[in-house]
């Protein structure tokens, strides 16, 4: 399978203005891996902020969970430059396929985690937040386990990361607003709930999808 062939297709490369920050960044001393780490520690960043939630008051009850959104944000900006920084930019390296993935298996899990903790609602919102966090690497690792053995790499949902990431971004600015509606965490709760619920078909889907391709190949 070529680099290009197992990309995550996303219509925003295209965009003008993404070519030219990939380009700026192309044209530094700034190599694709180390973007691909830095979007674990926006990731990080993210999940701080919602793990100090329970613990706000004041301003920070709404600054926090601005600040998750827009970390996590930055985290999917990361996604896109390191590999338009590696392919239109040439700077892809050997190890590329590493610093591609490993890092959004830390990152997800982190966000998830973190979200089901700032859930204050319940008591049981932590457990969801590790079991959208285990879901979302086995998403991904039925999409890398069917490479592997010879089906094309499918990034389709409906729960991809890119699904689960604007849902998480959405309801953190809720969250950041909820005070003044009801009880503060609730979108959060039934966000991570359609996660779960989406990554399980998801990763139905992708093995579905797999296991007719291998077997209609033989």
């Amino acid at each position: 399978m070529s680099e290009l062939e197992g990309r995550r297709p996303l219509k925003v490369r295209s965009a003008g203005f993404a070519k030219s920050i990939a380009q700026w960044l192309g044209n530094k001393n700034i190599t694709p891996n180390q973007i691909s780490i830095f979007s674990v520690v926006f990731a990080a960043l993210s999940a701080i902020c919602l793990f100090a939630l329970p613990y706000a008051n004041g301003i920070s009850l709404w600054l926090l969970p601005l600040a998750a959104a827009l970390f996590i944000q930055c985290r999917l900006l990361c996604n896109l430059f390191d590999g338009m920084v590696a392919v239109e930019g040439g700077k892809g390296t050997a190890a590329g396929e590493l610093f591609n993935d490993v890092p959004d298996r830390i990152a997800d899990p982190l966000i998830l985690i973190a979200a089901g903790y700032a859930v204050t609602a319940v008591d049981w919102a932590a457990t969801l937040g590790w079991a959208a966090g285990l879901l979302a690497v086995l998403t991904a690792y039925v999409r890398t386990l069917s490479v592997s053995i010879g089906a094309p790499a499918n990034f389709a949902g409906p729960m991809a990361k890119q699904h689960r990431m604007a849902l998480l971004t959405a309801a953190c600015i809720v969250t950041a607003i909820e005070p003044l509606l009801w009880t503060q965490t609730l979108t959060m709760l039934f966000t991570l709930i359609i996660i779960i619920v989406g990554c399980i078909i998801t990763t139905i889907h992708r093995t579905l999808t797999a296991y007719q391709y291998l077997e209609e190949s033989i």
